[in-house]
C-alpha cells in the first residue's frame, strides 16, 4: 500500500495536471452520485430521448446546417462524465412509475453492468473501469426489471469469424438501434422511450464501411493516435463522419415514430486532449465531456420502413468484448 502510494506521489508531483484531473474525477463522481451535478433527463419535457454516445455540442452544432430536423443545437450539463454514470445517475431515485413507464434501449454495454446488478454492486465492482465510482459514490442501482421495457440491442447483431460483429470496428450500426425503436414505437405505449445509440464513439468506422476496408489505426485507436502526434483534424473528421452516419439514421427514425416531443442528447461528450484529457473518465468535469447537445424536434410515422431486426436475432455475445470494442480495456 505504502509502495502504491509513494507512486502515485512521484507520478502527480511530475505531472500535477494528472493529480488536478484525477482530482476533479474524484469530485464529480461524489457530486453526481447524489444528484447534485447535472440535468437529470428526467426532469426534462420528452416523449422520446436520443441518445448519441460521445456527441459534444460543438461537432453537432458544426455539422447541423446538413440535417433540417436539428436546428438550434442547445446545451445542457450532463449528469455523466461516462456512460455507466449517467445510466445509473440517470435512473436512480426515480419513481416507480416513471421507470415502469420507461422503455430503455440501448447499444452501450455498460447498461447491462448496471442494470442487471440487482442492488449487487460487488457484481459490477469486478469489471468497473475505475474503483472511485463506488469509493467515491453514493449510488442506488436500479435494476431492469423496474423499467418498462430494457433491450441490449448490440446482442441483436450476428457476431463473425474476422469481426466480432460482422464488420470493421467491431461494433453494432445505428440500424439495430432505428430497427427496434421504430416497432417498439409502433407495438407499444410508453409514455417514454430513450435510444441509446454508440455512434459517434470509437472506433470511427463510417469511412471504412463505405469504403469496405479496414480500419485505419486512427480511426480503431483515435486517441492513441493524437498522443502520438497525428493530426487532430483527421481524428475529428473521421469524428463526425461517424456522426453523420448515426443522423442519418435518426432521420430514418423520425419518419418511422410518433414522438410529439423528441429530444435529441448525448450521454457525455468527448475530449480529445484538451487539458490533456482524452476521451471520457468516469467523473470528469472537463466542459468538453460533461456538456452535452439538447435538441428539441417532433417524428412522424410515415409507415415508409420496416424494421427487420427483432429481439429473436439475439445471440450469446459477451458484454466484455462490445466493451473492449469500444475501446474499454
Amino acid at each position: 500500500m505504502i509502495k502504491s502510494i509513494n507512486r502515485r506521489t512521484r507520478r502527480f508531483a511530475t505531472n500535477p495536471q494528472e493529480f488536478i484531473t484525477s482530482a476533479g474525477n474524484r469530485v464529480g463522481t461524489w457530486l453526481s452520485s447524489r444528484g447534485h451535478l447535472g440535468t437529470n433527463v428526467f426532469d426534462k419535457e420528452w416523449d422520446l430521448l436520443i441518445l448519441l454516445d460521445t456527441c459534444r455540442v460543438d461537432a453537432l452544432r458544426a455539422i447541423a446546417p446538413e440535417y433540417d430536423f436539428l436546428g438550434d443545437v442547445g446545451a445542457i450539463t450532463s449528469c455523466g462524465g461516462s456512460s455507466a454514470e449517467w445510466i445509473t445517475a440517470t435512473f436512480q431515485r426515480r419513481s416507480p412509475d416513471e421507470l415502469r413507464d420507461t422503455a430503455y434501449l440501448s447499444c452501450n454495454g455498460y447498461a447491462q453492468f448496471v442494470l442487471e446488478a440487482q442492488g449487487g454492486v460487488r457484481d459490477y465492482k469486478a469489471s468497473a473501469p475505475a474503483n472511485y465510482f463506488f469509493d467515491w459514490g453514493d449510488w442506488e442501482f436500479p435494476h431492469e426489471s423496474e423499467l418498462g421495457l430494457v433491450e441490449h440491442v448490440w446482442q441483436y447483431e450476428p457476431t463473425g469469424d474476422d469481426d466480432a460483429y460482422g464488420h470493421p470496428g467491431a461494433y453494432t450500426g445505428p440500424r439495430f438501434v432505428t430497427d427496434r425503436g421504430i416497432s417498439v414505437g409502433r407495438e407499444h405505449d410508453f409514455d417514454r422511450m430513450i435510444l441509446h445509440y454508440s455512434q459517434p464513439h470509437r472506433p470511427y468506422a463510417a469511412r471504412a464501411l463505405a469504403e469496405d476496408r479496414p480500419l485505419y489505426d486512427y480511426e480503431n485507436e483515435p486517441f492513441e493516435a493524437l498522443r502520438s502526434g497525428v493530426d487532430r483534424e483527421t481524428v475529428l473528421g473521421a469524428y463526425l463522419d461517424d456522426l453523420r452516419y448515426v443522423l442519418d439514421d435518426v432521420e430514418l427514425l423520425l419518419d418511422n415514430i410518433d414522438a410529439e416531443q423528441v429530444a435529441i442528447s448525448a450521454d457525455h461528450g468527448e475530449a480529445f486532449g484538451e487539458w490533456g484529457v482524452y476521451e471520457h473518465p468516469i467523473g470528469s468535469l472537463l466542459p468538453q465531456v460533461r456538456r452535452v447537445p439538447w435538441v428539441e424536434t417532433v417524428a412522424n410515422d410515415h409507415g415508409g420502413y420496416e424494421p427487420t431486426v427483432t429481439p429473436d436475432d439475439a445471440g450469446d455475445p459477451d458484454v466484455d468484448e462490445q466493451l473492449q470494442a469500444l475501446g474499454y480495456k
